[in-house]
């Protein structure tokens, strides 16, 4: 079974994709909590730490947003490479990627326990709704 992993106050997850959403950027805290290395994700698509609870309707609102030069926010529920779990707030902008290519910028922080519940309970509705 697996268990909900806390994020520390402090922690700041930061990552940046290319266009199709494949990794080239992931901070310590972001490898540190996904449980990957920081080699393992570099080339990877960010969906590597999707949780199967995250409704499909969640992204294409989140990809439908992004690519009209938009800023998206919302919670999300990501996977850690054990097979555990942990809810971030993530903030998700179009930006020049390092390369200087367009891109994706995502930094993400701990989510309370009351935006949890009320994610939790959306996006079960959500879910309900794709099957």
């Amino acid at each position: 079974m697996s268990k909900e992993i806390v994020l520390d106050d402090s922690a700041f997850l930061v990552s940046e994709t290319d266009e199709r959403g494949i990794i080239i950027f992931a901070n310590d805290d972001f490898c540190k909590i996904a449980e990957y290395g920081v080699d393992e994700l570099i080339g990877k698509p960010h969906n590597i730490v999707r949780h199967k609870d995250m409704p499909k309707a969640a992204f294409k609102d989140l990809w439908d947003c992004v690519k009209q030069g938009k800023v998206w926010t919302g919670y999300v529920k990501n996977a850690t490479k054990s097979g555990n779990y942990y809810w971030v707030f993530a903030t998700v902008f179009p930006t020049t990627t390092s390369e200087g290519s367009k891109g994706f910028l995502s930094c993400r922080r701990k989510a309370s326990q009351e935006e949890i519940n009320e994610s939790i309970e959306l996006y079960e509705k959500l879910n309900r709704k794709e099957i």
